[in-house]
């Protein structure tokens, strides 16, 4: 089985967005997915994603990103989504994802690569563990919705 690492493009779109949702169900939050096609094509210039492509050119992993400034490191890289298909994960796919979001952020000269990982994720957080990641557990995330930017007065 070779699996081949591309830039994704507006054509992956459908792809990328069933597996979106196909996260959002293995985080137990698919209601939580209010993405379109239609959106992601709108605000394509926002975000940067690489698929997983086997033999038969099926898209069975994503690795979706942005660059980011943080003021304590400067340029940064922040992987908002990493994801392969049930039946692909122990096949290495998710190292050659992580792989080239790496080399881009070399190539980039990021100073800092930044991801979430759910608590419950006990076994991403031992690899990203393994691999030298520093896992912040004192921060708590903030998340203000498009009904509540709206609503938010002083």
């Amino acid at each position: 089985m070779e699996i081949t690492i591309r830039k994704a493009t507006e054509k992956d779109f459908f792809a990328i967005l069933s597996l979106i949702k196909e996260l959002a169900v293995f985080e137990k939050a698919q209601e939580k997915v209010t993405n379109s096609v239609e959106q992601m094509r709108e605000e394509k210039d926002f975000f940067q994603c690489y698929v997983a492509e086997n033999d038969n050119k099926e898209i069975v992993g994503m690795a979706v990103f942005f660059f980011a400034y943080y003021t304590w490191v400067g340029k940064s890289l922040y992987l908002d989504d990493l994801y392969v298909k049930e039946s692909y994960r122990g096949k290495k796919v998710s190292m050659k994802l992580l792989k080239k979001i790496f080399e881009i952020a070399k190539k980039e000269n990021c100073k800092r690569i930044e991801f979430q990982v759910s608590s419950w994720n006990s076994s991403a957080i031992e690899i990203y563990k393994k691999y030298g990641a520093d896992i912040d557990t004192e921060s708590y995330l903030c998340k203000f919705d498009e009904t509540k930017i709206r609503e938010f007065e002083l």
